[in-house]
């Protein structure tokens, strides 16, 4: 059974929010501890999770 478009939406949003909150931390670990390295280590859930959301919005529809 297809999903509606409001439960859609909220599959979104709900990833936005994750994939925000990954990109947040992974900067500000970058910032506070100063190395690259760290942030380049965190930036893969935060690449990962963002790659998730812009698929999902893709398969679905969902225009910016």
């Amino acid at each position: 059974m297809s999903e509606g478009r409001k439960q859609v939406q909220s599959e979104s949003r709900s990833k936005a929010l994750a994939a925000g909150a990954a990109t947040a931390g992974a900067v500000t670990l970058g910032v506070v501890l100063a190395s690259p390295i760290v942030l380049g280590i965190a930036a893969v859930p935060a690449a990962m999770l963002t790659y998730r959301w812009w698929k999902h919005r893709a398969v679905n529809g969902i225009r910016f």
